[in-house]
């Protein structure tokens, strides 16, 4: 099987979308496929799918503003280098956004090949060019029950969405081996209460209810430590041509103010964006998910449990497709910080009353959601689309 897929921007540093169809990549690659990569924009994971990658493919644009005669243009100049873009009998396009569709669509009509799209994220944003693509995808692959459900109420048939949840790497998430000296190596004593949370500053993730909560904690006698891992995110401004960080600074600053109005300031460290979270994971006593969004499957989720941490999150989205059964303990009301201090209280203090727990949930992680498995997912899916293959010459 050859896959073209299509990265707006191949990094590492936005989130869970991209180090998804990077990790889906490298897998399929290592079980005998072929990868093609087209992307728009350069992000620090090119070289590293240059290494395992057939093509690596620089394109114009993936779409267009039909007011805008600039964007017509340029999308004219990428559409003129897909006779460039090798395919093969068992090639199918496979776009990691909708927001690829345009020239997803485009691709695989001009070499009459499958076309499949990967929702990771609920509909919104859709021009008609893009409601005009989407027509022609031949398979959706949505990453939770709940992210389809939103897609067929946008008006996607049922039967052509299949539900592949996401994965983690389990040798790579996993649990310290030296607890107590990992603790010392970040200034932390074995009895310090310490809870993180890992992922983007920004408004939809809730942060504000946590810190918030460690406030209600305070005042129950607990004073825990609130790590915070993550960068403000990022937007790219398609009229200034750059990415702008004035608002995700200024939201940050907020939350540090936030922190210091409710006398926990003292308590709450913003560590930055670390590229290695194995190591907070491991020195936590909980992890935190506090988005105030459905958040689709977050792979942050499934990377604490493996590293033996529980995690407690938002009741929404496809949270409560990964924290189930006993798990469900961990489910709070979003934007509640009542609720999510409730919640922390009766799971932070496992280490000594349910020692057992870490490896329950590092044991519901290798059971259900292992990295292995996923690609297994998307290799059986792609298949039987790749052989429906009808190449252009």
């Amino acid at each position: 099987m050859h896959l073209i897929a299509l990265e707006q921007e191949p990094t590492s540093l936005r989130g869970g979308q991209e180090l998804n169809l990077f990790e889906i990549t490298r897998g399929l690659v290592n079980r005998g496929h072929r990868v093609s990569l087209l992307y728009e924009r350069e992000g620090n994971l090119v070289d590293e799918y240059r290494k395992f990658c057939q093509d690596v493919i620089k394109i114009d644009t993936f779409g267009f503003d039909r007011r805008k005669i600039d964007d017509i243009l340029k999308f004219v100049r990428s559409l003129i280098k897909i006779g460039t873009i090798p395919a093969a009998q068992d090639s199918l396009v496979f776009c990691n956004a909708y927001h690829s569709a345009v020239f997803g669509y485009a691709l695989s009509s001009l070499k009459n090949l499958p076309f499949v799209c990967y929702f990771q994220i609920p509909p919104c944003d859709f021009n008609r060019q893009r409601r005009i693509a989407m027509n022609g995808v031949d398979q959706f692959i949505a990453v939770s029950h709940q992210t389809k459900l939103a897609w067929v109420k946008f008006g996607l048939a049922e039967e052509k969405i299949q539900v592949i949840q996401n994965g983690t790497d389990p040798d790579k998430f996993k649990p310290a081996e030296d607890f107590a000296s990992l603790r010392q190596e970040w200034g932390l004593s074995e009895s310090d209460r310490v809870i993180s949370y890992v992922g983007r500053i920004d408004h939809s993730k809730g942060i504000e209810s946590l810190i918030k909560a460690l406030g209600v904690l305070n005042q129950q006698g607990q004073n825990p430590q609130l790590l915070i891992a993550g960068k403000p995110v990022v937007h790219y401004d398609p009229e200034k041509g750059k990415e702008c960080p004035e608002a995700g600074m200024k939201y940050q600053q907020s939350l540090k103010q936030l922190a210091i109005d409710l006398s926990v300031g003292d308590q709450v460290k913003f560590l930055g964006l670390l590229k290695n979270p194995v190591p907070l994971y491991q020195i936590s006593d909980v992890n935190v998910l506090c988005s105030i969004w459905p958040e689709p499957f977050a792979r942050v989720i499934l990377e604490s449990m493996s590293c033996g941490t529980p995690i407690v999150g938002s009741r929404i989205g496809g949270t409560i497709e990964a924290l189930t059964g006993e798990f469900e303990r961990g489910l709070f009301t979003h934007n509640d910080e009542k609720d999510l201090a409730r919640c922390l209280t009766e799971i932070i203090d496992w280490r000594s009353q349910e020692p057992e727990l870490g490896e329950r949930y590092r044991d519901h992680v290798l059971k259900h959601f292992g990295l292995e498995k996923l690609v297994e997912n998307f290799e059986i899916t792609l298949l039987k689309l790749a052989k429906k293959s009808t190449v252009a010459a």
